[in-house]
């Protein structure tokens, strides 16, 4: 891995957490690496600045994680909709969880933060990537992680058997 390519945004509240996340990306040999306070100067950082991969806290004010990734992937001005998103929390709770992916995050880091994990993450959404997907309520990474080989159809959810009756009776 090339990490002395990517430009890295780290977006916390917390100086101490930017400082030691800071420090693995450079110990890893990221060169470029900028930081915002919160949400809404992250915005602005990347409009100013180009990135590759960002690093938000999920709780921060006055725009936390999970607001600032809604902006990032559905605002008409925003910077870079598809821009892989890792996000960093110590509520790491199923309800969170499940709000930021819907927001359209790509991975998660649950504190403490181990520079392994890191690594780990950071490959993830480098090696395997996701394809980004638009519905009407959602724009961001697949959600699905696993593709099910044994599959046959069209449809993906439960309860899709009801759409496809629903759909072919409208034919």
């Amino acid at each position: 891995m090339r990490y002395n390519l990517l430009k890295v945004l780290l977006v916390d509240d917390n100086h101490h957490m930017r400082l030691l996340l800071a420090e693995i990306l450079r110990a890893l040999g990221v060169r470029e690496i900028r930081e915002a306070g919160d949400g809404a100067q992250g915005l602005q950082m990347m409009r100013d600045h180009p990135i590759d991969i960002v690093i938000t806290d999920l709780s921060m004010q006055p725009l936390d994680g999970i607001d600032f990734v809604r902006l990032l992937r559905n605002s008409p001005d925003s910077p870079g909709h598809m821009c892989p998103v890792i996000m960093v929390t110590g509520h790491s709770t199923r309800q969170r969880v499940h709000d930021a992916r819907n927001a359209g995050v790509n991975e998660f880091l649950a504190k403490p933060l181990t520079a392994r994990v890191v690594v780990e993450r950071l490959n993830q959404v480098i090696d395997h990537p996701r394809a980004f997907v638009r519905t009407d309520d959602y724009f961001g990474p697949d959600r699905r992680r696993r593709a099910d080989v044994d599959f046959k159809g069209p449809w993906r959810r439960h309860g899709d058997g009801a759409q496809r009756s629903a759909a072919g009776a409208k034919a």
